[in-house]
């Protein structure tokens, strides 16, 4: 049967399945007016079902970016009509290299250049036909407070670090901003829908332009196969919840398949947030982290991307490049050249490196004449006030530099603010003796990749330079530790941009460094840029997502929320919200019980601060456990002396204390245990050890059980609590080891208890005994909140095909809330399981009064 996705979980709780036509909607070619869009704005289109089969064989990769990898231009004497190109210089266009020819490639994204709407018809045609682009437009106002007002306002300055402390710093929170980030994500969207065939297709989305895309995208296909790679670094959790829609873009990016990093830092940074902001765990298994999300594993991918060295290789090539390369080598001959090459920025450190320089040449006076810095300021992508300041302050910083050490014919600094050719640029790598690199923070930053590239030549411009092809190349590099690339460049010298001494020292390392090691960290960084280029960097990428979306085809999956809320439940089929109703109809009809109800989570909230059971919880158990029918079970990880006193009232109540250890059948009843201990010396190893972790964990404690001891962090620093508990777990695994016991983590906790031990004894214990008395249960409830609750539910699950159980019993597996179990059913919090049992309880109730009527029933009282 063909798989569906559904979005109405009231469907499913009613079991009434919608239909879905097979007739797609057909979708406008081109969409040339923008709305505002809010973030209450759940837009007329529900989450949609992609099971119609696609006729398209081909695999097809739908590559998203804020702009097309597109040059434009009128063309002056063609009726000022428009004449488009490849812009090689594009990432997007340049990762194709990594995907294999069978792959159909089509590209989504803005156009640099303002179309007028009456051209605009006519231009998306062209591009689709031609260049398979399919252009969204974004109108001017809208964009502007789109990208210069959102995305480098808020996102950029936030994600390389910087606090909105000022009007002047970043800028104050703007609403209208963020909603026009929203709407160019959903024009963007909208985009992808008409070209997109749900079931073939994959999606990568690129860069913090777009982060709320992927919501807009698996609103309209849960299914849908969508990769999301993030161009800029990802800041620490101190410095991204300051963000106001903090939630909101996690959310976003976690309705992604896969989520792409350059560096483990960023990756590092973006699970904290998970973790602090929205109480999500992830695991590493076989070298892959995914993060578990209602039901979803979130692949996350850590990669830096490459170069395209063909491009570069190309251009090397070139006479332009030879000449230009001649010219340089008669220009600064007899001198060492040092290269910067920077987009006139804030976060480039530009006049860092100058004054790193300037110490240089003071400290070192016979570098004077001999050393030129040559830095090559590339325009800035943003604008404002402190741009201007960047400028103004580096063309002061060398104007003083050259005043104070220049001689005549030699000027130390070398400022080349005006637009290079690609050429220009290459020619310069190849002169230079050392690249420096001192950004203060840069999502990768791909000048040293390149660097290394250029200096390897080739036989042309080794001639140039008049260099022996024999002679093994070489290179230096001095690079900030705040850049993306630095963990791939082993041999560079690293430095903190911010310490100026260290700079100059890195500096003055490099110049001095023998020709046989800068031979060596040459061929080091050449051998890893050249194997892990921008090809390698997509062809990684995609084969993570193909493993990422392996499964889709047979997943059954739920959209629910509303706005940027939205998110997309995978879990079994069968898997639906108990009725009411049902239950008690079955409940009426059936003659021997089994109820099991765990304490914490069930009957009472987790992480409740209110401990003790309230008058409701304990009047609805005595009215259950007094029904003859009825055997109740109330399973707990706490006590048994404190279980005792909570419950004294319900005679006839089954307490398992301890998860299971302890088992009491009535409050006549002595307590008994399912596994036999013969000692607890092993708590003289464990609790020592606990001590020292809750010593050095502010917000941690012990809980000394009878049975078990356990390490609880709940209060604790969510990241260094999970930290320690990892550390404690290996400790004690290695001392207990020859020890029977089992160490296992739970939510928040560490425990060691006797082997054996869980909450499946209590259920076993339950139905055991009613064999025993010869009443084979006809209805079984079993209710759980967490990971212990699987037991019970694995143990009456597997129960239903043995002896144990009538053959026309009843089971009701029941967790609390939606999310991956082995039950059948859930119910969505404790209220709702109150409001249940209330309901069996009136059912008991209402029996009761004929009771006098029914012959004795066997009871295993005793």
């Amino acid at each position: 049967m063909v798989s569906r996705s559904y979005s109405n979980l009231l469907d499913l709780t009613s079991g009434d399945y919608p239909t879905f036509a097979r007739e797609k909607k057909r979708l406008p070619r081109v969409a040339t007016f923008a709305g505002s869009l809010y973030e209450a704005d759940d837009d007329n289109c529900n989450s949609v079902g992609s099971d119609a089969p696609s006729s398209i064989a081909q695999e097809r990769m739908i590559i998203v970016g804020n702009q097309l990898p597109l040059r434009a231009h009128r063309i002056s004497d063609g009726g000022g009509k428009w004449s488009f190109s490849w812009d090689e210089d594009s990432l997007l266009l340049q990762l194709k290299d990594g995907l294999t020819d069978d792959v159909e490639v089509i590209y989504v994204g803005s156009l640099k250049e303002d179309i007028d709407p009456s051209e605009q018809d006519e231009v998306a045609q062209i591009l689709l036909e031609s260049f398979k682009c399919v252009p969204a437009f974004i109108p001017p106002e809208l964009f502007s407070k789109f990208y210069h007002g959102f995305c480098k306002q808020h996102l950029w300055p936030l994600f390389h670090y910087m606090l909105p402390m000022s009007p002047d710093l970043g800028g104050r929170f703007d609403r209208s901003l963020w909603q026009a980030y929203l709407s160019v994500n959903k024009i963007f969207a909208d985009k992808v829908m008409e070209v997109i065939s749900p079931d073939d297709d994959y999606i990568w989305v690129h860069d913090y332009h777009l982060m709320v895309l992927p919501t807009f995208l698996r609103k309209r296909f849960n299914r849908v196969k969508l990769g999301f790679f993030l161009h800029s670094p990802f800041p620490s959790s101190e410095i991204y919840r300051t963000l106001p829609v903090r939630d909101e873009l996690l959310r976003a990016l976690l309705n992604s398949d896969l989520i792409g990093f350059h560096t483990f830092d960023y990756a590092r940074h973006f699970l904290s947030c998970s973790s602090r902001m929205l109480g999500l765990s992830y695991q590493s298994k076989r070298g892959y982290i995914g993060i578990e999300y209602y039901g979803r594993t979130v692949s996350i991918k850590i990669l830096p991307v490459g170069i395209h060295i063909g491009q570069l290789q190309a251009v090397m090539n070139l006479p332009d490049t030879e000449s230009k390369v001649s010219e340089l080598r008669d220009q600064f001959r007899g001198r060492t050249v040092m290269l910067g090459v920077d987009d006139m920025d804030i976060f480039k450190g530009i006049s860092l490196k100058l004054l790193a320089m300037e110490q240089l040449l003071m400290q070192r006076p016979d570098k004077r004449g001999e050393v030129v810095l040559v830095q090559i300021a590339n325009p800035a992508r943003g604008r404002g006030k402190d741009v201007q300041e960047v400028q103004s302050e580096t063309k002061a910083t060398v104007r003083r530099i050259n005043e104070k050490f220049g001689q005549p014919g030699y000027a130390p600094v070398v400022l080349i603010d005006t637009p290079l050719q690609f050429y220009e640029r290459i020619a310069y790598y190849v002169i230079a003796e050392c690249c420096l690199v001192t950004a203060v923070r840069d999502g990768m930053n791909l000048i040293p990749y390149e660097y290394v590239i250029c200096r390897q030549g080739n036989e042309k411009l080794d001639e140039t330079l008049e260099l022996n092809p024999s002679t093994p190349k070489k290179s230096m590099l001095v690079v900030s530790e705040f850049i993306g690339c630095s963990p791939s460049l082993s041999g560079a010298i690293r430095v903190n941009p911010w310490n100026i001494d260290a700079v100059a020292e890195a500096m003055e390392s490099a110049l001095v460094t023998s020709e046989q090691e800068k031979q060596m960290r040459h061929e080091k960084h050449y051998r890893y840029v050249s194997t892990h280029d921008v090809a390698y960097w997509a062809r990684s990428f995609l084969q993570d997502l193909e493993r990422a979306c392996r499964d889709h085809v047979r997943r059954r999956c739920w959209g629910i929320g509303f706005g940027l809320g939205f998110r997309v439940i995978t879990l079994d089929p069968n898997f639906r919200k108990l009725s009411v109703d049902h239950i008690v109809s079955a409940y009426k009809r059936t003659k021997n019980r089994a109820i099991l109800l765990d304490y914490d989570g069930a009957m009472m909230p987790s992480g409740s601060i209110i401990a003790t059971p309230n008058t409701e919880a304990v009047g609805i158990l005595n009215n259950l456990s007094k029904d003859p029918k009825n055997v109740v079970f109330l399973v707990s990880g706490k006590d048994r002396k404190t279980l005792t006193e909570w419950f004294s009232s319900c005679k006839k109540l089954g307490i398992a204390a301890e998860h299971g250890y302890f088992l009491r059948l009535n409050s006549d009843a002595d307590w008994e245990t399912c596994v036999s201990v013969p000692d607890f010396d092993w708590k003289q190893i464990a609790e020592p050890v606990m001590k020292l972790y809750t010593e050095t964990t502010d917000g941690s404690m012990i809980e000394a059980k009878e049975s078990a001891l356990v390490w609880n962090y709940q209060y604790a620093d969510p990241d260094f609590g999970s930290c320690q508990s990892k550390e404690l777990l290996d400790h004690l695994e290695s001392v207990l080891a020859n020890e029977p016991v089992s160490v296992k983590s739970g939510q928040h906790i560490v425990e060691v208890k006797p082997q054996g031990v869980n909450k499946g004894l209590a259920a076993e214990c339950l139905l055991s005994t009613m064999q025993q008395k010869g009443m084979l249960p006809d209805f079984v409830l079993c209710i759980g909140d967490d990971r212990s609750d699987e037991d019970m539910f694995e143990v009456i699950m597997s129960a239903r095909d043995g002896p144990s159980l009538s053959p026309v019993a009843e089971v009701f597996a029941c967790t609390v809330g939606q999310k991956p179990s082995r039950a059948k059913y859930y119910l969505e919090d404790t209220t709702d399981i109150l409001r249940m049992l209330q309901g069996l309880a009136n059912a008991s109730e209402q029996a009761a009064r004929y009771a006098s009527q029914e012959p004795p029933r066997v009871s295993i009282d005793g």
